[in-house]
Parts: C-alpha cells; structure tokens; sequence
C-alpha cells in the first residue's frame, strides 16, 4: 500500500486584504510555502510586505482573507496556532547583560519547553547558529551580526514548521552575512518552511526556491527566478571570444535551437538565449564545425534586479 504524502502547505494565505482609513496597505494577497520551501517577498519600502508578515504572523488582524499554518486557521487569538511559527523581526530583541545562553534558555521557557527540552533545544540551537563556543558571553559584547544569529536562533528554538526572516542580514559584516545564509539554507534542507524578506537582491536569488513581488499592496507576480525573468521577456546572454569568421559562424548559430538573436563584435560573439545552459552544448558544436576557435565563454543569466524593475519601476532598495 503506497504511503500517502501530507502536501498540506506549512503556509496558506487568501486574498488577504487590509485598510488603513483611506489606504489600502494590502489588496488581495494570496500566496503559499510548501515545507521545505524557501519563499522570497520582495517590495520597494511602503508595499505592504510588513502588513502581510504581521498578518501571517497572527500579530494583525485582515480586514479580508484568511490564513492558515499547517491546515489551521491563524487569527489574533489562536495561539496554538501561533506556536507553529518562529517569527524573527528585523530588530534585534535580546537582553545585552544576560549571556547567549541565557537569553535562548529564558526565551525557550516563554515557549513553553520544560527545563530538560529547553536545556537540550538550547546547545541544538547554539551549534546550527554557530555561536556554541561563544554561548556565555554576554550578548552585550556580541557583533552586530552575532546578535542577529542569536535573534534568529530564538525563533528555531520551539522548532517551528514556518520561520518568518525579515531582512535578517541587515547591516551585518559579509562573514556574519555568509553565516546567515548557511544557516537559513540548512533549516530548509532540513524541511522547514522559510518567508524571507530583504532589500538585496542576491539573497533572494541564493536562498529562494521561489519569489513573490509585492508592490502597492498586490503581488504583481510569483515564481522561480526562471519564470519570472520569462514572464518579462528576460533571456540568457552567451558571450563568446572566438578567432574564425564569425559573420559566417553567427548565421549557423541562429538555426540552434533555443537561440533567439546574435550579434558579431571584434573577436566576439554575443547570443541571447532562452535557456543559455541547455543551448550551450549544441552552440559550441556549431561553431566548431564552422571551424571558429573559441578562447572564453561568459554566460550571464537574468537577475531579479531586472525583473523587479521591470515590474515595479523602482529598485529594491527604494
């Protein structure tokens, strides 16, 4: 008899709608993470990503919609539900006398964790943050980005089946930064369910197995990193240095399959691509039957930074 799956989403939300007098912060948002998933929101300042974290998180009521976590409904006043989420703000919420340790035993016992499991969830968190051999300095002395492991550790503690980032690297050093990713990309190996906000770019496309834009209280539009730079017409561009005649060589490339312009340059070749990784064998087969020498290959795939400002007219950091 075949085993059957639980694919019931860790998050689910539903036109999720909410109104500040006359603004309308939220309009209608609608998304889901599976377990396992890492989910990229992503707007310019003042689209509505804090109103839609805060109604995920429970800590706001929706006008309209609804949200579940794990198949359970989450308002204001379900608190088991709220239990099944680690919520991790952007501002650092520890006490700077107490040392790392402290801090996560005093925060696990608000949880609920029986002095044992709080002593045993406490050295788990300490070694997946990387601050086991730092746990009884006070938080006080900590860098700025060993504080935010420390804050991000408090919200893994109750082992959560979603964990809420919000822009967790900010003004951290690259070292810490780097950490931080590791971090986040080990919990969703490990089958958490991960929404992550931030204002850069490169993180979204590192850690994010897909993405929603949020702008002017809508989401304008979701998807992998692939699919969006589709959606907006976005391709690859393979850059090649090349000896031979290339004029003759770039007639040949545009029968391959995937290949949609070329253009001829001093000692080069320039190709736009559907999916340059999947044309590229086939590419480099062309041109050595055309007896084109090729010295480098630079293949340069979309960014979301384009995307984003495709769709918004504005940069992240706006």
């Amino acid at each position: 008899m075949a085993v059957r799956m639980d694919v019931t989403p860790a998050l689910r939300c539903r036109g999720l709608r909410r109104r500040y007098g006359d603004l309308i912060a939220v309009d209608g948002v609608s998304f889901e993470i599976a377990l396992g998933e890492t989910y990229g929101l992503l707007g310019p300042n003042g689209a509505g990503k804090t109103t839609v974290i805060s109604m995920v998180a429970g800590v706001l009521r929706a006008d309209a919609g609804e949200v579940s976590v794990a198949g359970q409904p989450m308002t204001p006043r379900t608190p088991a539900v709220k239990a099944r989420i680690g919520y991790v703000p952007q501002d650092v919420a520890l006490y700077p006398d107490l040392s790392g340790r402290e801090n996560l035993r005093f925060f696990a016992r608000l949880y609920g964790l029986s002095r044992a499991e709080a002593r045993s969830r406490v050295a788990e968190v300490l070694e997946t943050i990387g601050l086991a051999e730092r746990a009884r300095d006070p938080v006080g002395e900590y860098s700025g980005g060993m504080k935010r492991r420390l804050n991000i550790g408090v919200g893994l503690l109750h082992q959560p089946r979603l964990l809420i980032l919000d822009e967790p690297t900010v003004g951290v050093d690259p070292q810490s930064r780097n950490a931080i990713l590791a971090s986040v990309e080990a919990l969703a190996t490990g089958g958490m369910a991960v929404l992550y906000t931030t204002h850069y770019m490169e993180e979204a496309q590192r850690l994010c197995d897909r993405v929603g834009v949020i702008d002017n209280g809508r989401l304008v539009a979701e998807g992998t990193v692939r699919e969006l730079t589709a959606l907006v017409g976005e391709h690859d561009r393979v850059v090649l240095a090349a000896d031979g005649d290339l004029p003759a060589a770039a007639e040949k490339l545009r029968t391959v399959a995937g290949v949609r312009e070329v253009s001829v340059g001093a000692g080069r070749l320039e190709l736009l691509c559907g999916d340059g990784r999947a044309a590229l064998p086939e590419i480099l087969a062309c041109l050595a039957s055309a007896g084109v020498a090729v010295r480098s290959v630079e293949l340069r795939e979309p960014d979301l930074e384009a995307v984003f400002l495709h769709l918004t007219g504005k940069s992240l950091r706006d």
